[in-house]
């Protein structure tokens, strides 16, 4: 196996890792709820930095297995703990704001700063959660040979993460974005807003309730 890593990954390789990961972040977590609830909440755009946040997560768990750091970090869980807390709590702020939200067809004016909170935010949400750390931590050496990455597969891994983690976020947020422009009435506003609050309320539950 280590002949195929010596350009970079084989194309079985990369195969393998594709769908390892694309199942793992398709299928419905915290991430995608929030995802899905701040949309539903605000618009496709103002929920990209969120995402962009989780990428950059989902990157750095990638570099610690992958540069041999998986140990530190583990050695490390309790502040992993607290980013899981702290991003748990941003979301429930976030869930705060959407169940108090005017019944408005027209989104709530951005907070001072809000790109960049909701950046931190979903990387906090990301860093700390369980299930992004078991599929790094556990499921990837299994699947990869860590100790025959170079920097090429380093890319070629990490361009596949950007690309797809990406690509399911979006397609979930563009579904949300659809449906948040059915809704007109100030009855139906506020529906969305407290329902969507209470799901960003329960991902923020589920992310700080695992240990």
């Amino acid at each position: 196996m280590a002949d195929a890593f010596s350009s970079g990954m084989s194309w079985s390789g990369l195969l393998v890792f594709m769908a390892a990961y694309g199942l793992a972040v398709f299928s419905p977590g915290p991430a995608v709820a929030a995802v899905i609830a701040r949309t539903l909440g605000v618009g496709l755009a103002r929920t990209l930095p969120f995402i962009a946040g989780i990428v950059l997560g989902d990157l750095v768990w990638f570099s610690f297995t992958a540069l041999g750091l998986a140990v530190l970090a583990q050695s490390f869980y309790w502040l992993f703990s607290l980013i899981k807390y702290a991003g748990a709590a941003y979301l429930l702020f976030l869930a705060w704001k959407l169940w108090t939200a005017p019944a408005s067809a027209v989104a709530p004016a951005p907070m001072k700063g809000e790109g960049l909170k909701l950046f931190a935010g979903g990387l906090s949400l990301t860093l700390g959660n369980p299930k992004v750390m078991i599929f790094f931590l556990a499921i990837l050496p299994n699947i990869m040979d860590l100790d025959a990455i170079t920097a090429a597969t380093f890319v070629e891994v990490g361009a596949l993460i950007v690309v797809t983690l990406s690509a399911a976020m979006l397609s979930y947020a563009i579904l949300a974005q659809r449906a948040r422009r059915l809704v007109s009435s100030p009855r139906a506003v506020r529906i969305v807003n407290r329902t969507t609050g209470t799901v960003m309320a329960g991902a923020a539950v589920a992310i700080a309730a695992k240990g």
